[in-house]
């Protein structure tokens, strides 16, 4: 069979598309934007706002909400390590509940449980927290999960405008149950790495992420075992020996050593704590 003349040049184009896509695929690439990230979290913010029975947001207590959207802000705009403080809204919210997490979704929508509030002891676990949620929208980690996981035949009909209803598809499922909040163990270290990072520029203890590792372990300790509340962190945000050890090594490897005088604001956050003694 006499083949067409534009045969080849296209198979080759299409072979370089297909090589091209493998990397992205291997390499933990992005095939998104930052803008489809920004679209993805106001999509997401929606649905969560759209249900309050497993989202109930606290939205008329703003003296809390500002006190956690303050230290997010400041982080970001405190830290040259931001890169997309101008490309992403950050937005950060208050969820009433006692489970003790915060998650963050695409393009900087960050939602911390009272939960959390209550279980650390100083603002500097807060500071250090929100630092890695930050980190999760700064290094991209959700849409590349998404990239990876719908694999080579659906990255390459979007990419041909094979599928254009494809990118619609990705969004709706992405809402059922808001699956991908959870972390891999990768994107877990690559975040506590940027969380002290973020904050070696600013007034808190850069390895303050290692306070609420110390306070989870504690509960460990003292039950045996972690259930209820801390359920849902640890499923969303594995907490293995060796990422443990990935920020001793790395604040050690920074020569940042913890100053209970400096950085950790206990008081002021004991203070803050009587606000959420609330029905």
């Amino acid at each position: 069979m006499k083949k067409n003349k534009y045969y080849l040049p296209v198979s080759l184009f299409l072979a370089t598309v297909l090589v091209s896509l493998s990397l992205i695929y291997s390499c933990g690439a992005n095939i998104f934007s930052t803008a489809d990230d920004v679209e993805f979290g106001e999509e997401l913010d929606k649905e969560i706002k759209n249900n309050p029975k497993e989202y109930p947001l606290l939205t008329n207590r703003p003296d809390i909400t500002d006190y956690v959207s303050g230290i997010g802000k400041y982080i970001v705009n405190t830290s040259p390590k931001i890169e997309y403080k101008k490309v992403f809204p950050y937005k950060f919210q208050v969820i009433n509940d006692t489970i003790v997490n915060a998650f963050c979704t695409p393009g900087g929508f960050i939602y911390v449980y009272t939960g959390l509030l209550k279980f650390a002891d100083n603002e500097a676990t807060i500071a250090g927290v929100v630092a890695h949620e930050i980190a999760h929208a700064e290094r991209r980690h959700m849409t590349q999960r998404l990239t990876s996981m719908y694999g080579l035949n659906v990255l390459f009909s979007i990419v041909l405008g094979s599928n254009p209803n494809q990118v619609a598809e990705i969004f709706a499922n992405l809402f059922v149950g808001l699956g991908l909040l959870a972390n891999s163990r990768s994107d877990e270290e690559e975040a506590d790495n940027y969380s002290i990072k973020y904050l070696m520029t600013s007034k808190y203890y850069p390895g303050s992420i290692q306070f609420f590792f110390d306070k989870i372990l504690k509960e460990q300790k003292q039950k045996g075992t972690v259930g209820g509340d801390l359920d849902r962190l640890l499923s969303t945000h594995p907490l293995p020996q060796d990422r443990i050890d990935n920020v001793k090594i790395q604040l050690k490897k920074n020569k940042i050593t913890p100053d209970p005088n400096k950085g950790i604001y206990y008081d002021e956050y004991q203070v803050f704590k009587t606000k959420l003694n609330f029905k």
